[in-house]
């Protein structure tokens, strides 16, 4: 059993992942700003604390995630404490080469900081269920949906990956992975609607522009069998 550093362990996918690694015989520790039982003190953002809470450990999962240049700065700090024999598994999402949005750009410049690691793995995995439930959540008139198609995949199912990679990691990047299956985000938001009992209409829209056309040419999903096994109606009738 190994001795871990979890980033962005008390996250959507930190939590998950974590649990499944003190089931699996690891002993993780879990870098947050604040204080706790099991929590390692420090700041990714500043960098500090994060010399400590990396020293002893035999491989970093780094969950979190800073949205946009943060990510990178935080990233960039976590890899200059780290030894370079020390395995780092990097989370990232499906896409995010093809697809032109801001946030994407800086999480694959983060990717190439990891790269250049010598001792690294990358996972993508397509959007998160909690990331739809969040999304068609937000207070507005009606469930505006892009008529594009996605893969959503569970946040129990990338952190069953995830275990899997720290008994066994695989040099470089590691297959993508994405849910048990892809819908149009309209049909998705029928499928919230019906769950939640929401009254607003859901109404495709069409967006000009590269980004739509990426997603729409299908950039976010994962070609081949699927990894997950939780459906986005399996995880809607768990939180209903």
């Amino acid at each position: 059993m190994k001795t871990l550093l979890v980033t962005g362990g008390t996250g959507r996918l930190g939590r998950p992942t974590v649990d499944r690694l003190r089931a699996a015989g690891h002993s993780v520790r879990v870098l947050s700003r604040r204080t706790g039982p099991g929590v390692m003190t420090g700041d990714l953002t500043s960098g500090d604390g994060v010399a400590a809470a990396i020293d002893g450990v035999d491989l970093v999962v780094h969950l979190a995630t800073g949205q946009g240049r943060r990510d990178v700065q935080q990233t960039r700090n976590l890899l200059t404490f780290t030894p370079r024999t020390t395995h780092v598994i990097y989370m990232s999402i499906v896409g995010i080469d093809q697809i032109p949005l801001a946030y994407y750009r800086y999480k694959l410049e983060a990717e190439h900081l990891v790269e250049a690691h010598p001792a690294h793995t990358i996972l993508r995995a397509t959007q998160f269920h909690d990331l739809l439930d969040q999304v068609f959540a937000l207070k507005l008139p009606a469930l505006f949906a892009p008529a594009i198609p996605l893969q959503p995949i569970a946040t129990e199912d990338v952190a069953a990956r995830l275990t899997e990679l720290v008994a066994d990691p695989t040099p470089g990047r590691a297959p993508d992975i994405g849910g048990p299956e892809s819908h149009a985000v309209p049909d998705l938001a029928r499928l919230w609607k019906s769950a939640r009992s929401s009254r607003r209409p859901v109404v495709p829209v069409r967006v000009p522009g590269k980004i739509f056309h990426a997603f729409a040419a299908g950039a976010a999903q994962v070609p081949g069998p699927p990894y997950g096994t939780i459906t986005f109606a399996d995880y809607l009738a768990g939180k209903s």
